[in-house]
């Protein structure tokens, strides 16, 4: 306050007789972090943040925001029929990374399969060195066996954490079944998954379960 009485915009306003130590803790409780802030491993939304655990990581029933790549995976099949919840970008483009390091590996090693047992001499066709591989050699079916039980291994979570990753974006598990509209589809569905997390989608939790 100036001398003449009026107030400065610019100073901090209380008790002049309080002491300075009260006054510093009052000041810092302004500085720190509003509940619409964002932590690390916390859920955005207006509440209360997600409890952690010893570790630090939420529950299951939360979303992990900056999950790293191998926590990513671990939690993929913790969750693996989960379709409740929800789950965070970083939760699901990491587990489509893994995902298709998998896919890669499996495709390379049915190509080498097939060019190693392959008679090439036989045919200078692609199919003809297909039917040759096909026919000739047995060790074909251990990767096509490892893609088919890949792929039933993997349906049913990648469709929960797809539902889940729509629920961080505050839409409906239903939005899923646009992706299968033939052509389109998909690319809708891409385009959902890119969306931003809200909040509001803290409607599909159920911390019940644990």
């Amino acid at each position: 306050m100036s001398t003449d009485g009026t107030p400065q915009w610019n100073q901090p306003q209380g008790n002049p007789a309080q002491p300075q130590g009260q006054r510093q803790d009052q000041d810092q409780q302004w500085q720190q972090p509003g509940q619409y802030d964002q932590q690390p491993g916390h859920t955005p939304q207006y509440g209360a943040p997600v409890p952690t655990g010893p570790a630090g990581e939420p529950p299951l029933w939360a979303p992990w925001y900056g999950i790293a790549f191998p926590k990513a995976v671990h939690r993929f099949f913790k969750k693996y029929a989960r379709f409740d919840g929800r789950a965070s970008r970083s939760e699901f483009w990491w587990w489509v990374l893994a995902n298709a390091i998998v896919y890669i590996a499996l495709y390379a090693v049915l190509l080498a399969v097939i060019v190693a047992t392959g008679d090439t001499t036989s045919s200078s066709s692609a199919t003809g060195v297909q039917a040759n591989a096909t026919s000739n050699s047995p060790l074909i079916a251990i990767p096509i066996g490892l893609l088919g039980l890949w792929v039933l291994a993997t349906i049913i979570p990648n469709i929960a954490i797809e539902v889940r990753r729509l629920h961080d974006a505050n839409l409906a598990g239903p939005f899923w079944f646009l992706s299968v509209i033939p052509g389109v589809g998909p690319i809708v569905l891409l385009v959902l998954m890119l969306l931003e997390s809200r909040p509001e989608g803290q409607r599909f939790d159920q911390p019940e379960r644990g």
